[in-house]
């Protein structure tokens, strides 16, 4: 689901926490057309708090098209646990949008996102999301804040859901390292809670081991009234991610 949207929705640091944010654009950026894709082994899979992979390792990547004025596609996936989640062992994200900047350090992301689960058996499962975000960047520091809403679908029980969130990063001057912090908020159907409200937010620190290879840690945890069953969804974790980009 977007990280870091999924990367909007590729793996990060946060290792699926949680959060929409403008895919990174090309390597390859001759023509007007740029292409750029990613890979990331993580320790387990978390979308805004929740465990996704059953505390297992999972694999993702993804593939974005980016064009010069702006707009960009693009898809990820991730390995799921079938048989903690019930949503099948892959999820395929679909996106789309558009995103640039105000100057001085001010930019901005809109744009869409279909969550595919094509294993999921024979019940409704895919749902569409809409999502904006506004960021500013300072020095070394940058901020995100964002919002994601799904509106009333069949496959999230005829009910919406709506995800607030707040991102900073900062890469330490002369270094490899950067450091990221992030908190959200889900009301709706998406929050794996007993009352339909939730807090996420994580911490962690990233260390580049080449322009294209990174090494991540970051302590995930999820806040609200579990759903009853043997299987907690939101308990605390560290997160190790291992991430490409091309």
């Amino acid at each position: 689901m977007l990280t870091s949207i999924r990367g909007i929705v590729a793996a990060t640091v946060l290792a699926g926490s949680a959060f929409v944010a403008t895919p990174a654009l090309a390597q390859d950026e001759e023509g007007p057309i740029s292409v750029s894709a990613n890979v990331a082994i993580v320790s387990e899979y978390r979308f805004r708090g929740v465990d996704l992979s059953g505390g297992d390792i999972a694999i993702q990547g993804g593939v974005d098209l980016g064009h010069e004025s702006g707009f960009y596609i693009g898809t990820w996936a991730s390995s799921l646990d079938e048989d903690t989640v019930g949503y099948g062992h892959t999820e395929l994200d679909l996106y789309a949008g558009f995103g640039g900047e105000f100057g001085g350090g001010a930019s901005f992301d809109i744009g869409v996102i279909y969550y595919v689960y094509p294993n999921a058996g024979n019940f409704d499962s895919d749902y569409w999301e809409v999502y904006g975000s506004v960021g500013y960047a300072f020095g070394p520091v940058e901020t995100t804040v964002g919002v994601a809403y799904a509106f009333e679908q069949d496959s999230l029980g005829g009910d919406d859901n709506l995800y607030l969130y707040l991102d900073l990063g900062v890469g330490i001057p002369d270094t490899p390292v950067s450091l990221s912090a992030h908190i959200g908020y889900t009301d709706g159907f998406l929050t794996f809670t007993d009352d339909g409200d939730a807090f996420d937010w994580s911490i962690g620190a990233d260390l580049a081991l080449t322009d294209n290879v990174s090494v991540g840690v970051a302590y995930v945890d999820a806040e609200g009234d579990e759903l009853p069953g043997s299987y907690k969804f939101t308990d605390s974790a560290i997160v190790g991610t291992l991430s490409a980009s091309f």
